[in-house]
């Protein structure tokens, strides 16, 4: 029996082959974005040696629009890779040192009387900018974090019953010590569920110590944001931000993070498990981190590495588990491990 070729199996094949093509094409132009972010990464490695992962976090955090707690000890560069983001992005710019001694007026603002027009007129306070770096957040008691819990979660203040609008991009950035207690407050679980990310920062290696001692004798700069330039406009960002809305997620990895989340709150190793914020806190930055591969859909490993960042400060090992060594981010792998992933 002889074999004929079938021109309408030829064009088929064709229109299939087309349709594969059409599937792995980037569907969002995402050149810009990715080559803006690198842009970004060179400016602070003008200074900052290794870090890579806590970058690439504030990163996706900045993408995401959300709120970053960074837990590391003293030197480790916390602060001043806080301060470098901020310059590279033409935003304003506004640090708060938190002490025991510090009010929620000194953060949000205070009315003050106006003699010439004998009315009350508000003062904002250091609050009102668009980075704003939160040295030491757990110094400072209940009265003064709960200054932070509606300007965290609705960009805005209410003060004398008038609502007072956060300008965009409105980011911040807190750092504490997980060291020190003498002189420290635990933050309420209501205020680090308004955190994106929480990033713990640990020593660098031998060879990125030695490259940060070689850095600093050859320096010559007197402050170390010196050379710093703004690569990032706000409009831009603003822009990065929508695009990053515009990400592909299927609707088998939507069910991959829904299965993550429950699983924290079924586990037998948890006393706390996540809230559905802690949900839309994954779906959000899963969406950056596949921005950031320059990618216009979500993989299930662009979820596995936003789970760590986003869901350690969420839940809460119980006291057993605690005494025996185990860390939330033991209990976060081990969820992980044991699901599915979608293919």
């Amino acid at each position: 029996m002889e074999n004929f070729d079938n021109p309408n199996i030829e064009n088929q094949s064709a229109i299939n082959l087309n349709k594969q093509e059409e599937q792995f094409q980037s569907r969002i132009d995402m050149i810009e974005l990715r080559a803006s972010l690198e842009k970004v990464k060179s400016e602070i490695g003008k200074v900052i040696v290794g870090q890579e992962k806590m970058i690439e976090h504030l990163l996706a955090a900045l993408l995401s629009n959300g709120h970053v707690l960074i837990e590391g000890v003293p030197g480790v560069a916390k602060t001043i890779t806080a301060k470098l983001l901020a310059k590279t992005i033409d935003v304003g710019f506004s640090r708060i040192q938190f002490t025991p001694d510090l009010m929620p007026s000194d953060i949000l603002g205070t009315s003050v009387f106006n003699v010439k027009n004998s009315e009350f007129e508000f003062k904002k306070g250091p609050i009102f900018s668009n980075f704003i770096l939160i040295d030491e957040i757990n110094r400072s008691p209940a009265k003064t974090q709960s200054a932070l819990f509606e300007v965290m979660e609705e960009r805005q203040i209410t003060m004398d019953g008038t609502r007072y609008a956060m300008d965009e991009p409105f980011l911040v950035i807190a750092t504490q010590n997980p060291i020190e207690h003498e002189g420290t407050y635990r933050l309420p679980e209501a205020q680090l569920d308004r955190f994106l990310f929480k990033i713990n920062v640990g020593y660098p290696n031998l060879e990125q110590e030695i490259a940060i001692i070689k850095n600093q004798h050859e320096s010559k700069k007197e402050y170390k944001t010196e050379g710093i330039d703004r690569v990032i406009s706000a409009e831009q960002l603003k822009n990065y931000q929508h695009l990053v809305k515009e990400i592909i997620v299927e609707a088998q990895l939507m069910e991959y993070i829904a299965k993550i989340i429950i699983n924290t709150r079924e586990n037998q190793f948890l006393y706390l498990g996540a809230s559905p914020r802690a949900s839309l806190a994954l779906l959000t930055a899963s969406k950056a981190f596949a921005a950031l591969r320059g990618r216009d859909f979500v993989t299930p490993e662009d979820i596995k590495e936003a789970s760590y960042a986003v869901l350690r400060h969420r839940v809460i090992v119980s006291p057993e588990r605690e005494m025996e060594g185990l860390s939330a981010d033991e209990i976060i792998r081990q969820i992980l491990e044991g699901i599915e992933i979608p293919r």
